[in-house]
């Protein structure tokens, strides 16, 4: 099994993202700019659509990812497609769409957060194409349900923006089609690795149609597609994001004190994310994307306080709102996620529960709390996630509800000691409640806890290796590996402490 040293090393080297249909269908879309590119992408659609007909992740089964993967690779086939069998798959694929879709205006969920990413913004667009291309027809309200209107609340965000490489929407920037290119600043739009928001979707859609075979652009999608035959990830890089992630799932544990090749390691990464430290802004989850995010920067505070640094809190306190902490500017609805690691922030910056960001950001995550006392949030499927971080950044601020989500957890573990909220036990959903449990028992002193997590850590022993499936959101459903094998890691370790 992997270690955290083997992969502290790995850290902003490989490339460990899964690929998406999406992404994958937009760059098959590149026949005329880059056909060898397009082709190995339109091998890798055929090579991938699952067994009912559609694309996305076999699981989770997921509206939102199921729609827009299954959409964007029939139009790409419809583009592409010159062969009987592929032919056959779009009909395959329109099967599964209206099997999808059926009554799913009724069973979309109202909590908002459960969209992908520009879902409401970017599946208009693709309806509207499909429907010219003639592979659907007149489904556009019965696709995006109750989540229609949410188009409307963004664009009102954004009137008089134009969409820039310094504006989120950039990152679904494809939303605007072949109609709308107006809405673009297309001489800000690109980055500097040549992306479009370091998403390949948005990039193939410019070197499409904004500026039809741009080098800077095709570069970039040639250097992804390389190294995951013909396959695209949803965003890329996001070497600033693993290493945070990676560095606070080990700072957890205790063995960055025990291991000095540990610490060395840790150190030559924050040093990488102190220089990447804009001041009065913080961090993005890349030093190649414009922006960015309190999410990456609350939780970059806690480690570089915690590991002795001395980082600037005003970064973390800008993003504070009236009634929340928000994640990016113009972003339609607040994530719990980021107002639980801002708790974890002013945490380690002493301040007490009374303070009042500290509630302000403590009304806002309970105020969204479902009635078995966990919570769903917008990055990431499952809510073992969002409520295991809960449990261990609100302890001493807020002790209740951290009970309350304790005894959740407990309800819901499977016999053999695991955890799957899709009726499907996951190492990555076990790994966050030993984490959540192994913590709450340091603090709380239940003591039986052990056994719960001894059980937890004998299944996740047996299923810990990759490939895992992809809980995270963005435009589509993805698997950060490096990611999900540090909360492997972190937890093993925790219930090694346990022990």
């Amino acid at each position: 099994m992997e270690t955290f040293v083997s992969l502290l090393k790995r850290l902003g080297v490989d490339n460990n993202i899964s690929s998406t249909s999406y992404d994958t269908a937009w760059i098959a879309r590149l026949k005329e700019a880059e056909p060898q590119l397009s082709n190995q992408a339109l091998e890798w659609i055929c090579e991938n659509q699952l067994a009912d007909g559609s694309w996305g992740a076999s699981f989770p089964y997921y509206y939102h990812d199921r729609v827009i993967c299954t959409l964007s690779a029939m139009i790409a086939l419809t583009y592409r497609g010159r062969r009987h069998q592929d032919h056959i798959r779009i009909q395959h694929g329109l099967e599964a769409l209206e099997q999808i879709t059926a009554g799913a205006t009724k069973g979309l969920r109202l909590d908002l957060s459960g969209a992908t990413v520009g879902f409401e913004m970017i599946v208009p667009t693709l309806v509207a194409e499909a429907e010219t291309l003639g592979i659907i027809k007149q489904q556009k309200d019965r696709i995006l349900g109750k989540l229609a209107h949410l188009r409307e609340i963004k664009m009102k965000k954004l009137a008089g923006i134009k969409i820039s490489r310094h504006v989120t929407i950039a990152h679904s920037a494809e939303m605007t089609g072949k109609d709308k290119l107006e809405l673009l600043d297309v001489e800000n739009l690109l980055e500097k690795n040549g992306s479009v928001g370091n998403s390949p979707s948005a990039t193939a859609h410019f070197a499409l149609y904004v500026k039809p075979g741009e080098p800077n652009a095709l570069n970039y999608l040639s250097e992804l597609a390389q190294a995951r035959n013909g396959g695209a990830p949803t965003l890329s890089p996001i070497e600033i994001f693993e290493r945070i992630w990676v560095l606070w799932n080990l700072s957890i544990t205790n063995l960055y004190q025990r291991d000095q090749q540990i610490l060395d390691l840790c150190n030559t990464h924050l040093d990488y994310l102190e220089r990447h430290w804009i001041p009065g802004q913080g961090l993005g989850f890349s030093e190649s994307f414009s922006l960015t995010d309190s999410d990456d920067t609350s939780v970059a505070y806690e480690l570089l306080a915690k590991f002795g640094r001395k980082p600037e809190l005003n970064a973390v306190l800008q993003y504070e709102e009236e009634n929340w902490f928000r994640c990016f500017h113009y972003e339609a609805n607040p994530s719990v996620d980021v107002n639980i690691h801002v708790l974890g922030a002013l945490k380690q910056a002493g301040f007490d529960k009374d303070h009042p960001s500290v509630q302000k950001a403590l009304k806002f995550i309970l105020s969204m709390r479902q009635p078995d006392a966990y919570w769903f949030d917008k990055w990431n499927v499952s809510p073992y996630y969002t409520t295991a971080h809960f449990i261990i950044l609100a302890k001493d601020y807020d002790d209740k509800p951290c009970q309350e989500s304790v005894n959740w957890m407990l309800n819901t573990q499977n016999e053999d000691g695991s955890w799957g909220y899709y009726n499907k036990p996951t190492a990555e959903e076990t790994a966050y409640c030993i984490q959540a449990l192994a913590i709450w028992q340091k603090h709380s002193g239940d003591k039986s806890l052990s056994i719960v997590i001894e059980r937890a850590r004998g299944w996740l022993l047996a299923h810990c290796e990759p490939p895992y499936p992809p809980l995270w959101m963005d435009k589509s459903l993805y698997c950060p590996e490096i990611l999900v094998k540090s909360s492997i890691l972190s937890a093993l370790a925790l219930a090694e402490e346990q022990r």
